[in-house]
């Protein structure tokens, strides 16, 4: 009989969607480089067809490994990189993220201290956004602790690590849903398969250019009301979104 070690840390299979972001890319793997890449067991880009030179930033680092989902949208490139990925547990970061020192440590943490963990998230930072800018856009976080206490649940899409057989056990992403809500109905749904964990200290650096471009309380409004209807609907409010790149 097989014994194994309780004290083996689980593997950490991390994976990059990325459309048309070779702007924001090269920093983010920079980071990746420095501050995951040693302890995960594989960093994979999933390159969501993009028309730009996405493909070309993710060879210039050997270490990374490059795939290609031809079906535009989150959820399809999330799914491609599941079904690519060898983890036991599945860490997501956006494509304009700065994934800090001591991030990937904390996901062995919690996952280790908590053995009825499904799904770990945390907030953002926003790295281009400064003073009143930040603390207005940071605040969103705050709002949603009342939320995440009554419903039980709550993730960010580009800050988050799941076990791979609750992914499983859930069949994967939903590829039918093409962007807002997309967050909020996998932890919905891991949820249902052991404990969903937002971490105020599980911080990612991130770009506040969708805030930026479309304005704060635009974005709060999409984002609240999806979650809402995700969590008592099932499905988002709404379909369509904008490229902000």
């Amino acid at each position: 009989m097989t014994v194994q070690n309780p004290l083996r840390r689980p593997t950490i299979s991390l994976i990059v969607p990325a459309y048309n972001e070779e702007a924001y890319l090269p920093a983010c793997l920079d980071a990746i480089m420095q501050n995951v890449a040693g302890k995960a067991i594989e960093v994979i880009v999933v390159d969501n067809n993009s028309n730009d030179g996405t493909r070309q930033v993710i060879e210039r680092y050997p270490g990374v490994t490059y795939q290609f989902e031809p079906r535009k949208g989150i959820t399809r490139a999330r799914q491609c990189g599941y079904l690519a990925a060898r983890g036991e547990i599945l860490a997501f970061v956006d494509a304009d993220t700065h994934p800090p020192a001591g991030w990937i440590d904390q996901i062995w943490e919690q996952f280790g201290a908590k053995k009825d963990l499904a799904c770990l998230s945390g907030p953002y930072s926003f790295y281009d956004l400064s003073g009143l800018r930040n603390k207005v856009s940071r605040g969103w976080f705050v709002v949603a602790r009342p939320l995440y206490s009554m419903i039980g649940y709550i993730i960010v899409g580009g800050n988050f690590a799941i076990r791979r057989d609750v992914l499983d056990k859930m069949g994967g992403f939903d590829r039918t849903i093409e962007f807002y809500g997309e967050d909020a109905d996998i932890a919905r749904r891991a949820g249902q398969h052991g404990k969903v964990l937002f971490s105020p200290s599980f911080v990612m650096p991130t770009s506040g250019r969708r805030m930026q471009s479309q304005g704060y309380l635009k974005m709060a409004y999409l984002y609240m009301i999806n979650y809402l209807s995700i969590a008592f609907r099932g499905k988002p409010a709404t379909v369509g979104y904008i490229d902000v790149r």
